[in-house]
């Protein structure tokens, strides 16, 4: 799969377990139809890169928004379920999940 045009991306910082840094970045391509869907549904492509396996995935959705929120959330698990030390500006989750306060 094809990343596409980049339209988000974000630079993690990683611990190595002997200490030395090493550096993740995610890149979300932009939403697009998917191809196979009969129904109008779309792709939103996605890349980790420091992790080892490089390759372009996608998460999928009615529309663009709803590929793209997957998306990200997709990219959240596995660099959680990598086991991986990572930061980014000391943010819970590495800033990937919002949940703003609304009052």
């Amino acid at each position: 799969m094809d990343l596409g045009v980049v339209v988000a991306e974000r630079q993690i910082e990683g611990r190595a377990p002997d200490g030395s840094p090493f550096e993740v970045v995610v890149r979300f391509g932009t939403p697009r139809p998917d191809p196979l869907s009969g129904n109008g549904d779309w792709e939103c492509p996605h890349q980790i890169v420091g992790l080892g396996d490089e390759v372009v995935s996608a998460a999928y959705g009615v529309d663009s928004l709803q590929a793209l929120l997957l998306s990200v959330h997709s990219v959240r698990i596995r660099l959680t379920e990598s086991g991986a030390t990572l930061d980014w500006l000391g943010m819970p989750e590495l800033g990937l999940t919002v949940a703003p306060v609304l009052s």
